[in-house]
Order: C-alpha cells, then sequence, then structure tokens
C-alpha cells in the first residue's frame, strides 16, 4: 500500500480523535436503542431517540452509522387478508372515501380481521384503530371468525374510549360487519357505518397497514405452539409497545397513546 514500516507504527500509536471516539459512544447508544425496540426502528425514530435523551446527532450521521456498521429495520413481509364478502346481507356506502384524517380523537375509527398461525390452528384478531393519533382503542381474539369476534372489539373500544354518537366507523363488507347483530351496535350507540368497495383493501388501507406492522415488526419468525401464546404475543405489541411506545413518523414520531400529551 506504499506505506513505510515507521509510518504504519507510528499511526498505530497515534490517540484516537475526538471525532473517532464520539462516532463510537454514538454508535453505541444507537445499537441500545435498536436492541430496545426490538430491531425495528430505523435512523428518523432513532434519532429521535437520541435527541430526547439529550445526545446530538442529525439524521444523516445516524443513517452513515448504522448503513456502515449493518444495523437495519427488521426485513419486511407482505401479508394478505381474506375477507367474506360472498353474502346476500346490506352493504354500507364507502363514506370514509379514504379520508384517513380526523381532527380529534374519537371521530373516525376503521377495523378489520386478521389470523395468526399457530400449531393449534388460526387464531383470529379483530381490531379497531382510531384515525386521529392510530391507536388500537379495541381488539378481541377468537378461534372462530365469526360476527361475536368484531362485536367483542367493538365492544372493548366503545368501553375505552365511550366515543360519541356520529363516530364514523369503517371496516370491509365481510359477513361479519354486515351481520344484524353488529349492525344493531351500530344503531344502538348511533354510530355511521362505512364499507370498503369489494376487493379493495386500499379504501382500509390505515388496518391494513397495522397488521403489517404487527405481523412483520412482531410475529414474523417466531413459531407458536398454543394460541395463548400467539395471544401474549398480541397483548405485548398492541398494549405495552405500540399504543404507548412506538413512534410513528405521521405523529411526529410521537406514540399513539401520548399524542396531546408529548410536547
Amino acid at each position: 500500500m506504499e506505506v513505510s514500516r515507521s509510518g504504519y507504527y507510528a499511526f498505530l500509536k497515534r490517540p484516537e480523535s475526538k471525532r473517532s471516539k464520539r462516532q463510537k459512544q454514538l454508535l453505541e447508544k444507537i445499537r441500545a436503542i435498536h436492541k430496545e425496540n426490538h430491531e425495528i426502528y430505523g435512523s428518523p425514530s432513532i434519532t429521535v431517540e437520541l435527541n430526547e435523551a439529550g445526545i446530538p446527532a442529525s439524521r444523516g450521521m445516524v443513517a452513515r452509522l448504522m448503513r456502515k456498521n449493518g444495523i437495519r429495520s427488521k426485513i419486511r413481509k407482505k401479508y394478505k387478508a381474506t375477507t367474506d364478502s360472498n353474502h346476500n346481507l346490506p352493504v354500507a356506502e364507502n363514506i370514509l372515501n379514504r379520508d384517513f384524517t380526523a381532527e380529534s380523537r374519537d371521530t373516525k375509527w376503521v377495523s378489520d380481521i386478521t389470523y395468526i398461525g399457530t400449531d393449534e390452528g388460526w387464531l383470529y384478531l379483530a381490531g379497531l384503530l382510531d384515525l386521529f393519533d392510530g391507536a388500537v382503542v379495541g381488539w378481541s381474539m377468537d378461534s372462530r371468525m365469526n360476527k361475536s369476534l368484531v362485536i367483542d372489539a367493538l365492544a372493548e373500544a366503545c368501553r375505552r374510549r365511550n366515543p360519541k354518537p356520529g363516530l364514523l366507523l369503517h371496516s370491509d363488507r365481510g359477513s361479519q360487519y354486515c351481520s344484524k347483530e353488529y349492525q344493531k351496535v351500530l344503531r344502538k350507540n348511533n354510530f355511521v357505518c362505512s364499507m370498503s368497495r369489494k376487493g379493495n383493501c386500499w379504501d382500509n388501507a390505515p388496518m391494513e397497514s397495522f397488521w403489517g406492522k404487527l405481523k412483520t415488526e412482531w410475529l414474523y419468525g417466531k413459531r407458536f405452539r398454543t394460541r395463548e401464546e400467539a395471544k401474549q404475543a398480541v397483548f405485548e405489541y398492541i398494549e405495552l409497545f405500540y399504543n404507548r411506545k412506538r413512534r410513528r413518523s405521521v405523529n411526529g414520531y410521537i406514540a399513539p397513546l401520548k399524542m396531546g400529551i408529548a410536547a
């Protein structure tokens, strides 16, 4: 490399620069935050964590250190949920019409069903998401995908948030949401029902996006021997991590339940 022996050994004995020391210290903090958040965060969220901890760092610097040292967010894998829309039950119009903004809490909710594989069979999960802050306001799980699944999730959401009449509640046009029993609950609470167009998952994009986060960030690569194991994992993600801790870029990197609390 055209370097003299004496020059090489002089280089080895040279004191480490302040810049090099600072980068090493910053890298240690980045690794710690990345691990603490289950290897989910990329450079934007890690930069926010560092700055809030009083450690000045630019997003560019964090991104370069992560890239150089092979630190990256978990590999994502797409999932696709199914909807049973082959029924003769009444279907509501798409009132939400892909307007996924909300000026305040509990004015617009979206809902959907997904499934998780276990050695005992499928575990079905119904959830409701508030479009204001992205918080999961209600959810339920069962071994069967029936109308009780979505009714129980809605009942939990109502107990937690006590929404006012006029709430817009959007879902797909699956038989569970079109059932007389579910629609009766909506009428009782004076909620406005909205449903996606047939076969159009983009009409319920925020809920589909949340399912993707749950599965790629938390469940992908895990084997659940029982449904109870899967239930515990879902509880940990929704209640302990996502709602209370996971930073959302659309919230200004604030966790859903901290919206309106954090400055």
